[in-house]
């Protein structure tokens, strides 16, 4: 590792010194958020699996229902209208929570009314099911999206403090280590200098 390019003096040293022990406790915290990152993560990844085959269940029947209701609907406009009408109404509030600098996010889904609004003598009972597959499985959608919205901007923070980790562990502190090795022979080396022509012009002295 090339070392900085400094002077060799006892002010540089002492400064790099400072710099190389900084540097030193930066690593370490910035592994232990790296760490904390990861644990986070892998702990939202396995929820989002589990709600992914959830969401993936429902919505397989939810479609198939809705398939067998257009089917056996008359017509299509007959569908189409009893959809156009609802008194279903849904809100989504969104807040965001710090989690180790990263800023992720939380909604709140609120449903309020029935989407069964319409008239039953023209329609199946597999709209009916299927609509409820649908109510059912929206708050798990909305969850969803929100743990995996949480997960990119996880492994996003966790890769740029990887960097930095990296950065700290491969490069900086190695290098102020050569440095601060490098000044501290220097000024030994000149120190030794000193003594010696101190030995000398007290010998020259003497004699």
């Amino acid at each position: 590792m090339a070392k900085l390019d400094v002077k060799p003096t006892r002010m540089e040293l002492l400064k790099l010194k400072i710099q190389l022990k900084a540097a030193k406790r930066g690593h370490k915290l910035l592994k232990d958020k790296q760490d904390g990152l990861m644990q986070k993560f892998m702990e939202i990844i396995k929820e989002a699996k589990q709600i992914r085959r959830e969401v993936e269940k429902k919505l397989e029947s939810a479609f198939k229902n809705f398939a067998g209701a257009s089917a056996s609907t008359a017509t299509p406009k007959m569908l189409e209208s009893a959809l156009t009408f609802t008194s279903a109404k849904s809100t989504l509030a969104a807040t965001t929570k710090n989690v180790m600098s990263v800023h992720i996010p939380y909604f709140e889904h609120e449903l309020k009314g029935s989407v069964h609004s319409y008239g039953f003598n023209q329609t199946s009972g597999q709209l009916d099911t299927s609509l409820s597959l649908f109510q059912e499985v929206t708050p798990k959608l909305i969850k969803l999206a929100e743990i995996e919205k949480q997960a990119q901007l996880l492994a996003e923070e966790t890769e740029k403090t990887r960097r930095r980790v990296n950065a700290l562990e491969h490069m900086r502190i190695p290098a102020l280590e050569e440095t601060v090795k490098f000044i501290t022979m220097k000024l030994e080396e000149a120190e030794r200098g000193a003594i010696v022509a101190v030995m000398a012009l007290k010998s020259k002295m003497e004699a």
